[in-house]
């Protein structure tokens, strides 16, 4: 292919993504594609930098808005370094999050609404994933799987937050159906890594 496809992986805190991501390079680079993995925020030396600033538990004094426009800078480079030229030269990339991240924790969870769309739209332009994969799973269960880890700012957040960005997640998931392909993440990792990898083979 010419073209490169970026897919992105969503989901609350928990809900597997990082062994789906990992199970879906596998099955890429066995069909011979070259495979680009890359994490929100992070992925660059300026976004990785943001990312501590952001997931550090001291930083209780974040305002919201100053949370969602570090998301956006940290996006926006890793747009321009990593991502786009990696499309562009024919690579499969596969991001651990996204915009949709930002739609559901911070124009959700926190509240902000269409802003978090105006700012990641700057931040972004016209760079939107092929296929956005969202691992649905409970707020409650996924917190469950990651109680016994140190936890950063955002997963130190209310039950009440992460359960409007679950909820924000459902709103997306119907608003883009054509873009983002909702998955029970409940089930074993091997009938969830089927699905995904059906999904993927419709697009390829």
């Amino acid at each position: 292919m010419s073209k490169g496809l970026f897919i992105t992986f969503e989901g609350g805190d928990g809900s597997g993504k990082s062994t789906q991501i990992e199970k879906l390079k596998d099955y890429l680079e066995g069909k011979g594609f070259h495979v680009v993995l890359t994490r929100e925020p992070g992925g660059t030396k300026i976004s990785e930098d943001i990312r501590e600033i952001i997931l550090d538990s001291r930083n209780t004094e974040m305002s919201d808005m100053t949370e969602t426009l570090l998301y956006a800078a940290a996006r926006a480079q890793l747009v321009e370094q990593v991502i786009r030229p990696a499309v562009e030269r024919g690579d499969m990339v596969i991001c651990d999050r996204f915009v949709d991240s930002s739609m559901a924790y911070q124009a959700y969870g926190r509240g902000l609404g269409d802003i978090v769309w105006d700012i990641n739209k700057n931040a972004v332009g016209d760079y939107m994933p092929d296929l956005t994969i969202l691992l649905r799973l409970d707020p409650e269960a996924g917190m469950g799987r990651i109680s016994g880890r140190k936890q950063d700012r955002i997963e130190l957040s209310s039950s009440d937050f992460h359960r409007r960005v679950y909820e924000g997640y459902l709103a997306l998931e119907k608003r883009f159906p054509d873009r983002i392909k909702g998955i029970d993440a409940s089930r074993g990792i091997e009938e969830i890594s089927e699905e995904i990898i059906n999904i993927v083979q419709d697009l390829i």
